[in-house]
């Protein structure tokens, strides 16, 4: 396995939500990357030289496997309870459509995973959400990627395609709350700008460590620090 540090390709799952809209920003910007591969239900407005977009039917994930060939893969798939309708189509998104990428392009030996969960994911949670995302984190850390980096924001902050009032108000409130003291009180249930979890993701990339990473709200903070200043000094 050739793990490499420039002209890569990524691949990116979930371009059109909240953190994958910044990561496709961030990533047709970065220098380590050649190629941004995008996979999504339907057609992107975004052109770029560096971006080729696949059209895709997640129901036939099995169909496209041979597209799956890059080095880092970006997942960023998600929906919530409301949205989903059901605890069933829940699990298809936030569980299915999540894991068959991962498991099919760690077959096609793509270095590293890059994975959106959440803050209190655990498989034996007695909360549902909570639950899938544990159960897609234990699933992803025995694929035989080279690295695997997983993280768990607590309220994400940005603009979103669709309106979340509840989400918003609470976001925008504990934001304020970290702003004043400081991020000491929230400890991992700071909340997080999509941004800023983007390009934690992005730096992870870069550092190159194999193995399994975890990143809580705190550290996502201390990693896009660290990430916006490797850009500046580019």
């Amino acid at each position: 396995m050739e793990i490499s540090q420039h002209h890569k390709t990524a691949l990116l799952f979930g371009a059109t939500g909240l953190v994958g809209s910044q990561c496709l920003r961030q990533l047709l910007e970065h220098p380590a990357y050649r190629q941004v591969v995008t996979f999504g239900r339907r057609p992107l407005d975004v052109e770029h030289p560096r971006l080729k977009h696949h059209t895709i039917d997640f129901g036939r994930l099995d169909d496209y496997a041979g597209l799956l060939r890059g080095h880092d893969l970006y997942s960023c798939l998600g929906t919530t309870m409301a949205r989903a309708g059901s605890r069933e189509a829940f699990y298809r998104v936030d569980y299915t459509y999540a894991y068959e990428p991962a498991r099919l392009a760690a077959a096609n030996g793509v270095n590293q995973l890059l994975l959106v969960s959440s803050v209190g994911a655990d498989p034996e949670s007695l909360f549902f959400y909570s639950r899938v995302k544990g159960e897609l984190e234990a699933a992803v850390k025995e694929l035989p990627f080279w690295a695997v980096h997983i993280f768990q924001p607590s309220f994400l902050v940005g603009d979103r395609s669709e309106t979340r009032l509840g989400e918003q108000l609470a976001g925008r409130l504990t934001l304020g709350l970290d702003r004043l003291t400081g991020g000491a009180l929230l400890g991992k249930f700071r909340p997080v700008e999509a941004e800023q979890v983007a390009r934690a993701m992005i730096h992870a990339a870069q550092m190159l460590e194999k193995g399994v990473h975890v990143y809580p709200s705190g550290q996502i903070h201390e990693l896009a620090g660290e990430g916006n200043q490797q850009i500046t000094k580019t």
